[in-house]
């Protein structure tokens, strides 16, 4: 049995130890934000936080990970308090298809975690997600947006 916190949930699960963290969040929990891109840590639709750190689940072993804190996109913010950066995504009408945004959201809101005020060169350096709509520019403004909303309600 593997214990895990997830979304600030516990769970006891009966998977192998070297089972990718991915499939215990999307086929053991029911979690469907993660997304499979490319299954070798790429890509980053798989992104979620283990304890404040942004991971690429898909290449994660869920033995590696027991009795963390993980943290998903559908904990990020809730329908009634999004949180700032996706408040931002909507206004700036971020995703196209959408279908890395889950990913690009986490690993973000990870750096901001360490970095509250990244500069377009920080986000360039620390964010490596893939996104094929090339929605990049959009991306940054909202980031920006975030993050001097959050400043001001500082």
């Amino acid at each position: 049995m593997i214990s895990l916190t997830v979304n600030g949930a516990q769970h006891e699960l009966d998977v192998a130890p070297e089972m990718p963290l991915l499939w215990v969040l999307r086929d053991e929990l029911g979690l469907t934000g993660p997304k499979f891109g490319c299954g070798v840590a790429q890509c980053g639709c798989c992104t979620v936080h283990v304890g404040n750190q942004a991971v690429r689940s898909c290449s994660v072993p869920v033995g590696s990970v027991a009795g963390q804190r993980i943290t998903t996109i559908e904990a990020l913010g809730s329908p009634d308090a999004l949180h700032p950066l996706q408040q931002a995504w909507i206004d700036e009408q971020v995703p196209q298809c959408g279908y890395c945004q889950p990913g690009q959201l986490m690993a973000i809101s990870g750096l901001l975690h360490k970095n509250p005020h990244p500069t377009s060169d920080d986000l360039a350096a620390a964010i490596s997600n893939i996104c094929r709509c090339g929605t990049y520019d959009r991306i940054r403004t909202a980031v920006a947006r975030a993050t001097s909303s959050a400043a001001n309600q500082s």
